[in-house]
């Protein structure tokens, strides 16, 4: 079967809740950009990212090609990196030097409808 996708919802916490939420205003929009970047070079597309100060929910239509672990592997290795080139005023608020905790929570979506996942991710709340 040809143009075969998995959606997924993804939850993925960072390491710093104690990160005051006037640092995320700005970041988080730089965050989407480069959870795009991460998406195209995987040949997969974000449908949507929303979030809370402590975590991030991201819903990404992907193809079986490339692991799961490894896109969300590369999706926090490369904000992370270039948040600490972008960002070195919020790095001292990282919690033993990482942004991102280990952990991730990723659910196949792929027999809902997207027209319903969408609006559950759109609603989780966006830090201020």
């Amino acid at each position: 079967m040809a143009g075969i996708a998995f959606s997924y919802c993804m939850s993925t916490w960072y390491s710093s809740p104690n990160i005051e939420e006037r640092y995320w205003t700005e970041t988080i929009q730089r965050l989407t950009v480069m959870f795009e970047k991460v998406c195209t070079d995987f040949r997969t597309q974000l449908v949507e990212r929303n979030g809370e100060t402590e975590h991030v929910h991201l819903l990404i239509h992907h193809p079986p090609k490339h692991s799961v672990s490894s896109m969300v592997n590369s999706l926090k290795g490369v904000s992370s990196r270039l948040l600490r080139i972008e960002r070195p005023d919020i790095e001292k608020r990282y919690w033993n030097n990482v942004l991102w905790s280990p952990s991730y929570f990723a659910a196949s979506c792929g027999g809902a409808p997207l027209a319903i996942i969408q609006p559950y991710v759109e609603q989780q709340k966006t830090p201020l």
